[in-house]
């Protein structure tokens, strides 16, 4: 009966630590190419990428971040702070995106997990992210939950410009947060990461570079390229991703997805899926029927939504 009581005991210590995925892990680091804990051990975080925030600001709240953790296992959000398009977008209210993504950011740290704050944006726009990123690593740089992707996806900008602007954000989040992990995009939608491994940027502590794919566009000769910004010493982090085109619609390629998938399980890639949203298209996980605070059912779930949900509840033991 002792034994079975202590073996009982500690099945539910056990599942009570890898519930508090923070607490457990810690302050995340950079260490070689591979993302590692407090104790220096290697960590993956997978998760969801919420749709824009002036786009779905319905699944802005604590009980889809709560939901995404206890029933989709996610050990990571994605907060994405829509910056330019549409009249709701950041630049023109401000204060209500910044509100948004607090919420976001605020439930994230209390079901101890991690958060990315997303600046989703195709454009330079050093003004208006230098006073964001000012203002959110003074309020959260003390949580290690918190980790800041600086530039969603540059389109057509140089690597060279978005070093520059790179360079400038991150001085400006490291006066407030000096350990928190940064995330930095590279051109074409975040598949040139080959120029960003044969000049990375000067400033290089607690920084990754991301790579997005999307597995109805992209395949194996962007894993290559991965390999080869690996084989430099870039650690990768694939911030966005699904199993569609790269338009966000048309028909899921499993195969290549499972290929994706398995590459970065291999590799140990951290990954984020594209996205809580009820958008008309493939990669939007939901129907219209999804209740705005999490709680979904089955069939609130588009086929995108079912398959990831699957491989989190799988790859998140």
């Amino acid at each position: 009966m002792k034994k079975i009581f202590v073996y009982m005991f500690t099945m539910g210590l056990s599942m009570a630590m890898s519930a508090q995925f923070v607490t457990k892990n810690g302050a995340l680091n950079v260490s070689g190419t591979q993302l590692v804990n407090q104790l220096n051990e290697p960590v993956v975080l997978r998760g969801m990428s919420l749709g824009w925030h002036c786009f779905h600001p319905r699944f802005y709240n604590e009980g889809v971040v709560e939901w995404l953790k206890k029933d989709w296992k996610c050990n990571v959000v994605r907060a994405a702070l829509g910056v330019e398009p549409g009249d709701s977008a950041y630049i023109k209210h401000p204060k209500e995106g910044m509100q948004k993504i607090e919420c976001v950011v605020d439930a994230a740290i209390k079901n101890d997990i991690y958060v990315i704050i997303d600046w989703h944006s195709h454009s330079v726009n050093t003004k208006e992210a230098v006073a964001f990123f000012d203002q959110c690593s003074k309020k959260y740089g003390k949580y290690p939950n918190v980790i800041f992707e600086i530039f969603n996806e540059p389109d057509e900008e140089s690597w060279e410009d978005v070093k520059q602007y790179a360079e400038e954000i991150i001085a400006v989040i490291r006066k407030n947060a000096p350990d928190n992990l940064i995330l930095v995009g590279c051109p074409h939608w975040d598949q040139d990461i080959h120029l960003a491994a044969d000049s990375p940027l000067n400033t290089n502590y607690n920084i990754m570079y991301t790579m997005h794919f999307y597995a109805g566009t992209h395949g194996k000769w962007l894993r290559d390229r991965v390999d080869y910004a690996m084989n430099k010493g870039l650690p990768i982090f694939v911030s966005e991703s699904a199993g569609m085109e790269a338009t966000g619609d048309g028909p899921i390629n499993v195969t290549e997805w499972q290929a994706f998938i398995d590459w970065m399980e291999q590799k140990r890639i951290s990954w984020i899926t594209w996205s809580v949203s009820d958008k008309d298209e493939t990669c939007s996980v939901l129907n219209t029927s999804a209740r705005s605070n999490g709680k979904w059912k089955t069939n609130d779930l588009k086929n995108s939504g079912k398959l990831i949900r699957e491989y989190l509840r799988k790859l998140n033991e």
